[in-house]
């Protein structure tokens, strides 16, 4: 055999043996637990993996294996989230059909996968493309439409003028479309929504139940945002009267011939305080003020309206950004002291959130505060300290007493909240209430590569669902798919997929509209549960048995996109009896980033360069011609658009598929990020090389039949020393893969290699039959403990120690406390609680032996000797605390 790591030699020959065989299908033994462990469903809209990817995949295949060899029936899947603009921009980069290029890309992403040993059931793989995926996709629509929770409306969306469709909130980022760069503009078109506000309350209280990270899990709940305070009426002053009559989810009404208003507000305690009141740019109620508010205020609204267009909610809402807004001209009345204030216009308030106006109290509001002091308005302090000392303005503390109150002079914040709630109440212009940030799910986009809207307009305006035996409504094939840029979808242009008739034989037409990719990522791990179901989407019997997702892995960037919505859709399915499970993930890990050197040019004189950037990015090969001191290197995560990617396949032809994932694995923790780095590629392929030399050294003293005669080997302490390591190496290596700490799962292999390496050395030469016989069983152990990790090499070495079959199949190591129990016990000698000195002594030694030897320390003697021993505290295995005085 070879003495150290060949990969070339092997692996691809282990990955042809495992396909044969079928080694990866989903196993559904009837008495074995279960474990389902997945990776985020991946994009195939780019060439190929990199080995920033890996650093996901790998992990996840550790744990997944060590299941399978702990007697599990484990469900590891793959499939690619197909539709979506992702794929769609792709495919038009490269003029070609979306569908053509996402089977070729997913081929591509399945080889590598494969020449990195990932041990994925490729029976269950499936894209979110597939009819026989998104028939089912619009089947849950369906159910959703039929509960009202999923409609149509007028709304002000987000539009992408470059991608030309509507986005979410959640992918724009500083005013810009996520992924095409382009300045969003605000757009009214009928659009589709679910309606996940009816879930808020259950979102939020379900994240105490999860196993994820907390930072995660804060995102989920400031996304949500739950808020308790008091809505409530403000007229506005002298009669102004409306336009139109407008009752627009209470936010103006019309209410005896003169307007009035709603806001809501989380400190009703300060109400008194109100020294003006603000609205949103898109305020209903501005329509009703303009025109009798007099042609110059009318002008300053309309130009400050349309500049709010260009903003998005997270600009617009943004901390560090200076406060803008417009004085209306109108004045609403405090109905706490019925003083007039004025009415003003700013884009820091939302009309998504809350009733899109609020009041405005610079004495206990920073925002608030900052806007009064540019613009010159009153500020009035009513909130004090208890002892009504002096404080700083605006004074945001949620204690203490009222002050400039009336009636509530002195009276504490929290009773006063509640009290003042009731006042409202009772008079009938306000009410207690719950209101969240979170807003309906937007699902329309105006593309063609996304799942059919199964919908059907009637000619009298009426919406009627496709029968649920006519699904799936299909993409028509086209050769021209690109966005029409009316801001309709491609789809309304195809005469023949528009036209149709509706269940009463009339002429109708389809919704053209098709889900943001959003949806059909959902609800995937259902349909990996009974992927070839062409009778129902999933068993339920099957999905009970399967679900939760005992593992799900993938990146920190879909807190409150995907996973909320996969949340959302699983509750409705529980609600319907679908699943028996609330939630679909019940544990989440997300993985650090691969980061490469990246080398950057540094700018020449008046270049302009992109916001943030220090410098202009170059090719590794550009790098090459431009003078040293022109250039500087910095870490960036691995991208293709920066030329920074290492692939799979450069990755192993050069080191090898395990030394790839032992370093992946070994390079730091999970969640941190990681530098990529040849060398440290290269100290894998020396360990793994290590590992083959130690077991060619071993076999000329191992025993094959260790197992059954170590038992009555009567072996001496060196042969206790060697079981010792080995079933405290298995006891580690076990908790750190169930823990996500592969690195340390590594790095305990390490130890354990260069300890058995010495042993070799020394007494290998001439060892006892106790020393051969305990060193075959560390052998043989250390070769199924590197099988997650390293399971190419490990099915090699398995074959070299003359055993039969894959790793894979044999049963995981188990530690034996008993032999992994230390013979001899460090104890700390303390004198008066402070260490002093330690000694070893046997693990047995009884409290008088323990103490005995305390006494006799010369360290500790210094500092008793000459005072009275007042006691001696003994905790066995630990230490001993002399206590003098």
């Amino acid at each position: 055999m070879a003495d150290r790591y060949e990969p070339a030699s092997f692996e691809a020959a282990w990955q042809k043996r495992w396909k044969n065989a079928e080694l990866f299908k989903t196993r559904t033994a009837d008495d074995a637990p279960k474990f389902y462990g997945m990776d985020f469903f991946p994009y195939p809209s780019g060439a190929g993996l990199s080995v920033g990817h890996c650093r996901n995949y790998v992990p996840t295949d550790v744990i997944c294996r060590m299941k399978v060899m702990q007697g599990y029936n484990v469900l590891h899947p793959m499939g690619f989230d197909a539709f979506g603009l992702p794929a769609e921009n792709e495919a038009i980069k490269n003029k070609t059909h979306p569908a053509k290029m996402i089977e070729r890309y997913a081929g591509t992403y399945r080889r590598q996968m494969e020449l990195i040993g990932v041990s994925y059931d490729w029976s269950r793989s499936f894209s979110s493309s597939d009819p026989s995926y998104y028939k089912w996709t619009q089947w849950i629509f369906e159910l959703m439409f039929k509960k009202g929770l999923a409609y149509r409306r007028l709304a002000a969306v987000n539009w992408d003028p470059i991608d030309k469709t509507v986005l979410a909130d959640e992918e724009i980022i500083g005013g810009r479309a996520e992924r095409s760069g382009a300045i969003v503009e605000k757009k009214w078109i009928p659009q589709w929504f679910f309606k996940i506000t009816d879930y808020a309350q259950r979102l939020l209280d379900d994240l105490d139940e999860l196993n994820w990270p907390e930072g995660i899990k804060s995102q989920q709940r400031n996304w949500i945002g739950r808020s308790e305070g008091v809505q409530f009426s403000m007229k506005v002053a002298d009669s102004v009267k409306p336009a139109t009559p407008v009752d627009d989810d209470f936010q103006v009404r019309s209410t005896k011939g003169s307007l009035a208003f709603e806001v809501f507000t989380t400190r009703i305690d300060t109400v008194f305080g109100m020294t003006f009141c603000v609205l949103a740019p898109e305020h209903p109620l501005i329509d009703s003020l303009v025109g009798v508010v007099g042609p110059v205020f009318t002008r300053r609204i309309r130009e400050y309206q349309e500049n709010a267009k260009t903003l998005s909610d997270t600009d617009r809402q943004a901390t560090n950004r200076e406060k803008t807004g417009v004085f209306t001209g109108a004045y609403a009345v405090n109905p706490a002291n019925g003083a007039k204030v004025p009415i003003w216009i700013a884009d820091y308030v939302l009309s998504t959130y809350g009733t899109g106006a609020i009041m405005a109290v610079p004495g206990h509001d920073e925002r608030d505060y900052e806007f009064a002091r540019k613009f010159g308005i009153d500020i009035v302090q009513v909130i004090a300290p208890s002892d009504k000392s002096e404080v700083k303005l605006p004074y945001v503390a949620k204690d203490g007493i009222l002050v400039n109150s009336g009636e509530y002079d002195d009276m504490p914040v929290v009773e006063s909240q509640t009290q003042l709630g009731i006042w409202m109440e009772g008079l009938g212009i306000g009410q207690r209430k719950v209101q969240f940030r979170l807003r309906d799910w937007l699902i329309s986009r105006q593309r063609y590569w996304g799942c059919p809207i199964p919908i059907i307009h009637t000619k009298d305006g009426e919406m009627q669902l496709v029968l649920a035996d006519c699904l799936p409504v299909e993409l028509p094939v086209v050769e021209n798919y690109e966005p029409s840029g009316d801001g309709s979808s491609p789809l309304a242009h195809i005469q023949d997929f528009v036209n149709v008739t509706d269940l009463d034989g009339r002429l109708g037409h389809r919704e053209t509209d098709t889900m943001g990719g959003f949806a059909c990522s959902s609800w995937y791990f259902l349909r990996f549960c009974d992927p070839m179901n062409d009778k129902e989407a999933w068993s339920i019997k099957l999905a009970n048995y399967w679900m939760p997702v005992d593992c799900y892995v993938g990146g920190s960037e879909h807190a409150v996109m995907h996973l909320l919505y996969a949340r959302f859709w699983t509750k409705v399915l529980y609600d319907a009896g679908l699943v028996a499970v609330k939630e679909p993930f019940a544990r989440l890990e997300n993985q650090g980033q691969v980061l490469a050197l990246t080398p950057y040019r540094r700018p020449k004189e008046g270049e302009k360069l992109d916001l943030g950037d220090e410098g202009v990015l170059v090719s590794y090969k550009d790098a090459e011609s431009i003078p040293e001191e022109d250039l500087f290197y910095r870490w960036a995560r691995m991208s293709k658009s920066k030329g920074n990617v290492v692939t799979p396949e450069e990755a192993v032809e050069q080191y090898g598929a395990d030394a790839l994932r032992m370093y992946l694995l070994f390079v730091a923790p999970f969640s941190a990020d990681v530098q990529w780095s040849n060398d440290g590629m290269q100290g894998q392929v020396r360990f793994l090389s290590k590992i083959f030399k130690l077991v060619d050294d071993s076999m000329t003293f191992y025993y094959p039949d260790w197992r059954d005669v170590i038992q009555f080997e009567d072996g001496d302490d060196l042969c206790k020393s060697i079981r010792r390591r080995t079933h405290k190496t298995i006891q580690k290596a076990t908790e750190d893969i169930d823990r996500f700490a592969f690195n340390t799962y590594v790095s305990s292999l390490m130890i354990y290699v260069n300890d058995l390496v010495d042993l070799v050395k020394k007494h290998g030469a001439n060892p006892s039959r106790g020393f051969a016989l305990s060193l075959s069983e560390a052998i043989e152990t250390l070769v199924l403990l590197i099988s997650p990790g390293a399971p190419h090499s490990a099915d090699e070495l398995w074959t070299v120690i003359g055993q039969g079959g894959f790793t894979m199949n044999e049963v995981w190591p188990k530690f034996d406390a008993k032999l992994a129990a230390d013979d001899m016990v460090t104890i700390a000698v303390q004198v008066n609680g402070k260490l002093r000195d330690t000694f070893e002594i046997e693990i047995t030694a009884s409290r008088e032996e323990l103490e005995a030897t305390a006494m006799q320390s010369s360290k500790a003697k210094a500092h008793f000797d000459g005072l009275a021993i007042r006691k001696v505290i003994v905790i066995p295995g630990k230490l001993v605390n002399i206590v003098a005085s």
